[in-house]
C-alpha cells in the first residue's frame, strides 16, 4: 500500500487560516475597517427582499391556482433545497389539522401549498413583500394562512408548543447567527414536533464569485466562516452585487448541524442536492438539509 504522507506544516497553516473561526473582536474590527459596523442586518435584508419581489426574483413568485387545486387533491410537493421536491416520508402521513409555520418562508410558495394540504399554516418572514406574496394566494384560492412579520432569531410572538412543524427552507445564510434560531424552533415546537430545514453547503463560499459567474472557474479566494459583511468593503460589495442586494452570512456545518443538536434536536433525515444557479453544481453539493425532532417527552 501506498505511504499516507503526513501534510507539511505549510499545509497544515494554510488549512488553519482557512477553517478557523475568527475570534469575535476580530471580527468587530474588521466591521469597523470596512465601514459595516453599524449595518442592521435584519433592516438591510429586509428592504433587499421587498425590492427582489418587485423585481421578480424566483424565490417570491406564487404558485398558480392549479398547484393548489392539486394539493388540495393530495398532489403536492414543496421544495427545501434548491430545485428537489421534499421526500414526502419527512412529512406526517396526514397534515390535516397540523399546526405549521413555514419560518423565514413567504414568497407564496410553500405556505400555501401546505394549506391546501390541509395544514393550519402561519408564514413567518422579515419581508413584508414576501408575506404579501402568501397573503394574495390565499385571497385568491380561499386558503386561510396566517402570515408574521420579524426576524427568524425571535419568535417571541409565539407560545410555547405552538406548532407540530417548521418548515425552514434556504434562509438562515441571511442570518448572522444560528444558535438563537435552532432554541426558537425548539421551544414552539411540541413533543415529537419536527423540524425540516435546508441550508448552503458553506464551502460554496470558498470561490471567487466574479470568476465563477464570468468563466466558470472555481478559484479559491475567501477564507471561513464567510460573511459579506468582513469580506468586502462596502464599495467593492455593492460593485459585485449591486447596492440593494441582501448581506449573506456563510455559517459552518457545527453551526447548522452542531446546533440544532445543542438546542435539543434529534436527527432522522439527511439529503443533499447541487445548487440551483452556479458552476459548483458540477462539482459538489450546494445544499443540504435535515429532518429534526423535537424528543416526545422534551420539556
Amino acid at each position: 500500500m501506498p505511504e499516507c504522507r503526513k501534510p507539511s506544516a505549510q499545509i497544515r497553516q494554510r488549512r488553519a487560516a482557512v477553517y478557523a473561526p475568527p475570534r469575535p473582536d476580530r471580527v468587530a474590527a474588521a466591521l469597523r475597517v470596512v465601514g459595516m459596523d453599524s449595518i442592521d442586518p435584519v433592516a438591510h435584508n429586509r428592504s433587499a427582499w421587498d425590492a427582489y419581489v418587485a423585481q421578480g426574483n424566483e424565490w417570491s413568485r406564487p404558485v398558480t391556482t392549479e398547484q393548489i387545486a392539486r394539493a388540495r387533491q393530495g398532489d403536492w410537493s414543496v421544495v427545501l433545497i434548491g430545485y428537489e421536491p421534499v421526500d414526502r416520508s419527512w412529512f406526517p402521513a396526514d397534515l390535516a389539522g397540523l399546526d405549521v409555520v413555514c419560518l423565514a418562508s413567504g414568497g407564496g410558495q410553500q405556505g400555501p401549498i401546505l394549506a391546501a394540504a390541509g395544514a393550519r399554516v402561519t408564514v413567518f418572514d422579515n419581508s413584508p413583500a414576501q408575506l404579501g406574496q402568501d397573503e394574495a394566494v390565499a385571497a385568491r384560492d380561499g386558503l386561510d394562512i396566517r402570515t408574521v412579520l420579524g426576524d427568524m432569531r425571535d419568535l417571541s410572538v409565539f407560545g410555547d408548543a405552538a406548532f407540530d412543524l417548521v418548515f425552514h427552507p434556504v434562509s438562515n445564510l441571511f442570518s448572522p447567527e444560528l444558535a438563537p434560531v435552532w432554541r426558537e424552533c425548539f421551544r414552539v415546537l411540541r413533543p415529537g414536533g419536527i423540524l425540516l430545514a435546508g441550508f448552503l453547503n458553506p464551502d460554496v463560499y470558498l470561490f471567487d464569485f466574479a470568476v465563477m459567474d464570468r468563466t466558470g472557474e472555481l478559484i479559491v479566494k475567501h477564507r471561513l466562516p464567510y460573511s459579506d459583511l468582513t469580506h468586502y468593503t462596502a464599495e467593492e460589495r455593492t460593485e459585485r452585487f449591486g447596492p440593494d442586494a441582501p448581506l449573506e452570512f456563510g455559517h459552518s456545518l457545527t453551526e447548522q448541524i452542531g446546533g440544532q443538536l445543542a438546542a435539543g434536536f434529534v436527527l432522522t433525515g439527511f439529503a443533499e442536492a447541487p445548487h440551483h444557479a452556479d458552476a459548483t453544481a458540477a462539482y459538489m453539493s450546494g445544499y443540504f438539509a435535515t429532518r429534526a425532532l423535537k424528543p416526545p417527552h422534551a420539556d
